[in-house]
């Protein structure tokens, strides 16, 4: 094992032995991860889904959970749809990028004889027969590529090493984040080595279709700067059916404010009427946000977090507390 890795995985190493070794014993295995998915829950799910494939292609395996607009036309293939009867007969759950339970993107995880937790969030709530949580990676799609190339004896191919650099891409912030290691870049490296077209991977992931200049044009005409330096938009159920959007493309846009002067934070707010609730995501260039998001009932990453919230007045209170963190 390289010494960066073993440095990284040195706490959970006997949890990755175990791991393996699970996988060894299971002849059918389904992956989840979390709702309403982003890069690195896809990203990491269908990376695991090839490599497994690759290395036991005997082996019965399914991906699992809700699409996502936007990024299931044109970066990932679509879940599969699976009928309850297959969770009837023996098989591991492997559940990845999810913290507490009730975000799960497919509840038939219950029906696993085992299930593994990997995860790269801070520790909210115990589950999983074995548990291996690193909060210090920038994705659990970085915590996971680590796992598997600190074994030699199994390869990783192309199509799974694409799919864990989509997602440490992600969730690092294009490695902008805090979370950005040495270990980040050396895992990144050893991906691309594998020899997927890394030009291909950022048009999947970074292509938008011609109408997101409309939408961003209407961000940049609308949004708002608090006195002390955070950026926000507001995307209303009105807004969201003139542009044809769903409520979860509402932060589609919220990085657009990243990296200027005196912007230290930025938001996205968006209606989502038929949950009654606004979604707020919410990132930061240094100061972490995430206390704040979990004390609204969300949570997340130091500088990239999110909640949702039953009223407008409520996302005021939020950004009124997230402006005064920067006073």
């Amino acid at each position: 094992m390289e010494k960066i890795l073993e440095e990284r995985l040195s706490n959970y190493l006997p949890l990755i032995d175990q791991f393996f070794e699970t996988i060894e014993k299971f002849d059918r295995i389904a992956i989840f991860r979390h709702e309403k998915p982003d890069l690195d829950a896809l990203g990491s799910q269908m990376g695991l889904y090839h490599f497994i494939k690759d290395n036991w292609p005997n082996k019965e395996v399914i991906y699992v959970g809700d699409d996502i607009v936007g990024l299931s036309e044109r970066c990932f293939p679509k879940m599969m749809q699976i009928e309850d009867s297959w969770f009837e007969k023996k098989f591991l759950g492997i559940i990845l990028d999810l913290s507490n339970l009730d975000r799960s993107g497919d509840t038939r995880y219950i029906k696993a004889q085992k299930l593994v937790k990997i995860d790269h969030h801070p520790l909210v709530e115990h589950f999983g027969d074995i548990e291996i949580v690193d909060p210090s990676m920038a994705a659990v799609g970085e915590f996971l590529a680590s796992i598997l190339l600190s074994q030699n004896k199994y390869k990783i191919s192309p199509a799974a090493a694409s799919n864990f650099f989509k997602a440490i891409v992600g969730d690092s912030g294009r490695f902008l984040y805090s979370e950005t290691t040495a270990h980040t870049f050396y895992v990144s490296q050893k991906l691309i080595e594998t020899g997927f077209d890394l030009n291909e991977c950022y048009h999947e992931m970074y292509d938008e279709k011609q109408n997101s200049l409309s939408v961003k044009a209407y961000v940049l005409k609308h949004y708002k700067i608090t006195k002390h330096g955070v950026a926000y938009y507001v995307l209303t159920d009105k807004v969201l059916k003139k542009y044809g959007l769903l409520p979860v493309q509402g932060k589609d846009n919220v990085n657009v404010f990243a990296h200027f002067d005196g912007i230290h934070a930025w938001c996205s707010v968006t209606e989502d009427k038929k949950k009654g609730n606004w979604r707020v995501s919410v990132r930061s260039a240094g100061t972490p946000i995430d206390d704040l998001c979990y004390k609204y009932g969300g949570g997340g990453h130091a500088q990239a977090s999110a909640t949702k919230l039953p009223t407008r007045k409520a996302v005021k209170e939020l950004i009124d507390e997230l402006d005064s963190l920067f006073k």
